[in-house]
């Protein structure tokens, strides 16, 4: 499971270097500031969270269970997060309105949240029973 979350993690964060250069670059040309911006949230999102997940594979106290619920709360919550903020962000640039999956992007927050949450519960266990 550490080798599947570690490489996980590095591929988040080559994606997100990828969209980051074709944001300032590509997409510096067609879309607004307020478009970029959001666009660049996404981005940053996405590489926080790559970096927590190679941090998660390199944890040895945590038990693989834990290591793997975190693990799939992290990957639906940025595939969730930050591809539809990517969507809306760059809505403009399709004939398809990317609006009406807007709904999406809390859940992912959310799932985002509950994976930093699971880590927090799982260290404060351990501290207790110390």
């Amino acid at each position: 499971m550490d080798k599947k979350i570690l490489s996980t993690g590095a591929i988040l964060g080559i994606i997100a270097i990828i969209l980051g250069a074709f944001g300032a670059h590509a997409l510096k040309k067609v879309l607004s500031i307020e478009q970029l911006s959001t666009f660049e949230t996404g981005v940053r999102y996405q590489m926080y969270h790559a970096l927590f997940l190679l941090f998660l594979g390199l944890m040895t106290q945590i038990p693989q269970r834990t290591k793997k619920i975190i693990f799939l709360l992290v990957l639906i919550g940025v595939i969730l997060f930050s591809g539809s903020i990517y969507l809306l962000a760059t809505n403009d640039l399709t004939s398809f309105n990317f609006k009406i999956i807007g709904f999406v992007t809390p859940i992912g927050g959310l799932l985002l949240i509950l994976a930093w949450c699971g880590l927090l519960l799982n260290i404060m266990n351990k501290k207790s029973q110390k």
